[in-house]
């Protein structure tokens, strides 16, 4: 009962404070708003930005390791272009190898990419669309959300028939008034059966790919098209998905390796001739990235919270000045130090959380802001982290105020007044 008699009138005091000198108690706890809302705002967005790359990258899948020619360049060091450069494309017959041979994984496909291609329907055109040559396992690595149709079956797919998956966008430019399913499209000449459609997705952020600029024909269908007669100089990647994260991926990515310089027969001494990527790399530089920017926003924030520091210290040391008189009356009623001390500690914790308070609502209100395609999303978080930040900023600005407090003597503080 004691503690919270001490809290309520603590707050009782702060509110007094506030209420009976509002301009210099706000312009005292503007500095403290600033501080609060630079590094909330930096810190919401910077968790927004985050979140939005993260989400648009889902593209590249999760718990997957890509079997490619080039490596991901994110090492910091120089990035040796010309040696990987002469390095094969994975093929189909490794493909098949891998497949056969790999124990360590629940999904695996090859799949093979060309933009800018043009799908005509009659007199329609659906210009600069993606074509994806995939097999039949594609959909258990990748997720490709059917809305109507089916997917390639497993002996169109090894037969390269003749048969597409539409994105949305093509369905709308080719089809505005019926549905695509059993009807024939041209590309390059060619005629391709319809059979699927792919649920609509909408535009990645910051242009990422979308399924909805995808057409998906079998992988054996593409090389008909683009590598008709040749099977070596496809450009494709071969991603496998792993049974587990971190210690599954570990063994998947040694057996990987195993198995493909096995095929490719090369000697213990000699190097990779192929890059074992795994896509969290992006996440994981994205997210350094963004670490880097937080860091920035407390460095900005930092200099204001001083300010704000600073501010609240002078509210507590003129408080103690004007309460001389009634800290002397309640130490001669009996109050201890501690008494003294919590009092005044908590009105500088509260007066600075309410200056905290403010510069998060601010942040709140700023997401209500349009940024086009960016949704700005203030987290629980990052309100406590705003809160806590406040609070101990409140609490090392009144400590020393606090402390003089209950050091007054009784005696001389009741004849202050």
């Amino acid at each position: 009962m004691l503690i919270v008699r001490l809290i309520l009138e603590s707050f009782r005091f702060a509110w007094n404070a506030l209420r009976m000198n509002i301009l210099r108690t706000t312009l005292s706890l503007l500095g403290v708003t600033i501080g609060i809302f630079a590094i909330i705002a930096v810190f919401t967005l910077v968790d927004s930005l985050e979140r939005s790359i993260k989400d648009s990258l889902n593209f590249l899948g999760t718990n997957n390791i890509n079997v490619e020619k080039w490596p991901y360049g994110f090492g910091g060091g120089p990035y040796p272009w010309w040696k990987y450069m002469q390095r094969p494309y994975p093929t189909y017959d490794e493909y098949k190898f891998l497949r056969d041979n790999v124990k360590n994984a629940q999904g695996m496909s090859i799949f093979t990419v060309r933009g800018g291609v043009t799908a005509k329907y009659e007199s329609s055109s659906s210009v600069d669309l993606d074509l994806l040559g995939v097999v039949h396992g594609h959909k258990d690595v990748y997720e490709i959300p059917i809305e109507k149709g089916r997917y390639f079956t497993p002996q169109e797919a090894e037969a390269g028939r003749n048969v597409v998956i539409l994105g949305f966008r093509s369905v709308k430019e080719l089809f505005p008034n019926q549905s695509p399913i059993g009807k024939s499209i041209k590309i390059k000449g060619l005629k391709y059966h319809v059979i699927g459609v792919i649920k609509e997705e909408g535009d990645g952020f910051l242009g990422a790919p979308s399924n909805d600029e995808n057409i998906y024909m079998p992988y054996r269908s593409f090389l008909k098209i683009y590598y008709s007669g040749q099977r070596s100089g496809v450009e494709s990647h071969i991603t496998v998905k792993g049974l587990d994260k971190d210690i599954g991926l570990v063994e998947l990515e040694a057996e990987l390796r195993g198995l493909m310089r096995k095929k490719r027969s090369l000697k213990p001494k000699e190097e990779d001739t192929f890059a074992l990527n795994r896509p969290e790399a992006i996440a994981n530089f994205i997210g350094s990235t963004f670490d880097v920017i937080g860091l920035a926003g407390w460095v900005i924030g930092g200099f204001s919270i001083l300010v704000g520091g600073f501010g609240i210290a002078n509210i507590m040391f003129v408080s103690v000045r004007e309460r001389t008189h009634i800290i002397g009356i309640q130490k001669s009623l009996g109050a201890k130090n501690y008494f003294i001390l919590f009092q005044f500690l908590f009105e500088s914790v509260f007066l600075s959380v309410i200056g905290g308070g403010v510069g998060i609502l601010l942040v709140w209100l700023l997401s209500f802001v349009s940024l086009g395609s960016l949704d700005l999303v203030l987290s629980l978080s990052n309100i406590v982290l705003g809160l806590g930040v406040s609070a101990i900023i409140g609490m090392a600005s009144g400590i020393i105020p606090a402390a003089m407090a209950a050091r007054l003597d009784p005696v001389i503080a009741i004849r202050s007044q």
